[in-house]
């Protein structure tokens, strides 16, 4: 089931689910069942509920789906990303060759930068090279704190796409990356939150990325050095992770005529990220209004 957060015509955010009909994609409201994506992931009753609803329902009878009404799936009280788990992804002048990591390399996207699916990031003023990066992200359902390995995705309440959004410059500044990945915008989410019954196993996903019409990035989840269970498991051990809470599991690497050709983000850029058995996330990229000035 994809469920989604979308602008009710009262103006708020509502719970949704998108049901595939003969005409088209239809969106099945879901308000009644829960205030929020987040409160269905947690309560196994109405989320059961809105599969029993979403599975009877005749698509000719509801409202046709608005994708430009969407927002954000979740408001996680916390994205944490991973940087080089896939094979081939490493530092530079890291031997891509070498053994792997012994422990994930763990960073914070602050709330600010939280974007719904049809926001435009906008590019800060001064920024020389802005760059993308397509992630499955994982959408926790239920609370974690030390859990072990073998009940980790029993936690996992779905997976969408975040776009991991950086500024290149500022992250080559310092050790710590903050600064280069916490611009306000620079995590866009969506578009949707996929159930985990529609993605039996989140380590058999195709992640591609296409910018100018070109694939520039195509690797599978197979070959994450961490899995989705073992993050989930080793996070939980420092931290307690929330329902909506946010995991990205990181990006593979461009492929090499994309390394060759780098071009950072500019006015007008847009990058879709499509994962299979998840969908489509496209990020439109704006100049800021004081670069024009």
């Amino acid at each position: 089931m994809r469920l989604v957060r979308y602008t009710g015509v009262d103006g708020g955010p509502r719970p949704g689910a998108v049901v595939a009909g003969a005409e088209g994609e239809r969106l099945l409201d879901l308000g009644d069942l829960a205030c929020s994506v987040e409160d269905l992931l947690t309560d196994a009753a109405s989320l059961a509920a809105a599969r029993q609803r979403a599975a009877a329902a005749d698509a000719s009878l509801l409202a046709p789906f608005d994708p430009a009404a969407l927002l954000a799936p979740v408001t996680p009280g916390k994205i944490l990303c991973l940087g080089y788990n896939y094979r081939g992804h490493v530092p530079d002048g890291t031997d891509p060759t070498a053994n792997d990591p012994e422990h994930p390399d763990v960073f914070v996207k602050t709330p600010n930068t939280l974007a719904g699916p049809n926001e435009p990031v906008v590019i800060p003023p001064g920024a020389t090279d802005v760059d993308y990066e397509g992630e499955v992200a994982v959408v926790i359902g239920r609370r974690a704190q030390r859990v072990s390995l073998e009940d980790a995705l029993d936690h996992v309440g779905g997976y969408t796409i975040l776009d991991d959004v950086s500024d290149r410059a500022w992250q080559r500044r310092q050790s710590q990356w903050a600064l280069g990945k916490c611009s306000d915008g620079f995590a866009p989410l969506g578009p949707w939150v996929v159930t985990p019954d529609e993605v039996p196993d989140p380590q058999d996903l195709l992640v591609e990325v296409v910018r100018d019409g070109v694939v520039t990035v195509s690797q599978s989840t197979s070959t994450t050095i961490f899995s989705v269970a073992f993050v989930i498991h080793h996070l939980s051990q420092v931290l307690t992770l929330e329902p909506g809470d946010i995991v990205s599991t990181g990006t593979p690497q461009k492929l090499p005529a994309a390394q060759d050709a780098h071009r950072p983000l500019a006015d007008g850029d847009a990058v879709t990220v499509r994962i299979s058995g998840i969908g489509e996330l496209t990020t439109r990229f704006v100049a800021h209004p004081e670069a024009a000035a």
